[in-house]
């Protein structure tokens, strides 16, 4: 994370944009919920963000060529981690919360959080999401994608597909002056059509200048509640999908990996965004 002093610096030397500013206390003043200017992303910090998202971006595309039938997770993580120490990066998730590895690993019926272990092999037909948080230079970036292992069921297929789909319904929602509940509505909106139900327990966040920023990124929700979606703020759009119900349950053993109730498959992709005063940007992929 990037020290006070220099948060400091930046803010003096790039105040939000009096346009911005104006309409935020506009909005204070009737009692919207509007994030704390300390989670405004500033050019330098923008700037900082999107290279440490050019080197998540090559985490993923690295194990893209490289996983296969019969690796393990543990050589999933070994990767990523050569990776990001090769190109000046850090692995957030290592210890984060005592995480124990680099890299969140999670097959078919693992939502999230899944560990990588030498005795957990990939096999024809899994599917697999792998989710990565670099960082750079002090700034944070955070992507995941799902990946399909050899011939895959057309089950899983669709599922993996119409997930993607939630991600860029999410990022099309995520318009300025919108609200995060405006995200979460076209998610499930487009989930339920397809007879998929949207965990709601975990969701995105806002990213950045740390690992987990405001706002918590739910992807259900309602139009226009929520915080405001603020030129400038840089989030997660990361929609778990269940093939089955919604409810989720945590491993007992390892009290991270989070698995579907009913045992019915799950995908997630998760790409960061930066919020700009026309649209948004992806920082990730």
């Amino acid at each position: 994370m990037i020290s006070e002093e220099l948060w400091k610096k930046i803010d003096e030397e790039e105040p939000i944009p009096e346009n911005v500013k104006e309409r935020m206390e506009e909005l204070r003043k009737h009692k919207a919920n509007v994030i704390d200017d300390k989670w405004i992303k500033r050019p330098t910090m923008i700037e900082g963000i999107r290279k440490a998202g050019v080197v998540n971006t090559g985490v993923l595309d690295f194990i893209s060529d490289r996983i296969h039938d019969g690796m393990s997770t543990q050589e999933i993580d070994d990767l990523v981690v050569q990776y990001t120490k090769d190109h000046g990066g850090i692995c957030a998730c290592l210890n984060y919360e005592g995480f124990p590895k680099s890299v969140c690993t999670s097959i078919n019926d693992e939502v999230c959080h899944g560990i990588p272990a030498r005795r957990r092999k990939l096999r024809d037909g899994d599917i697999i999401n792998v989710d990565c948080t670099t960082i750079v230079d002090g700034y944070y970036a955070d992507a995941s994608r799902m990946f399909m292992i050899g011939q895959v069921s057309e089950e899983r297929r669709r599922l993996v597909e119409e997930t993607k789909k939630c991600l860029e319904i999410g990022i099309a929602a995520a318009q300025p002056w919108n609200t995060v509940g405006d995200i979460g509505a076209a998610i499930q909106k487009y989930a339920s059509s397809k007879g998929y139900s949207v965990v709601r327990e975990l969701g995105g966040h806002g990213v950045g200048i740390d690992f987990h920023e405001d706002p918590f990124v739910s992807h259900v929700g309602r139009k226009h509640t929520g915080m405001v979606l603020v030129p400038g703020m840089v989030l997660t759009i990361e929609p778990m999908i269940n093939a089955g119900k919604a409810g989720v349950t945590i491993d007992p053993y390892n009290n991270w990996t989070i698995y579907t109730a009913d045992g019915k498959d799950s995908a997630q992709w998760e790409h960061t965004i930066l919020i700009t005063e026309t649209g948004n940007e992806i920082l990730t992929y």
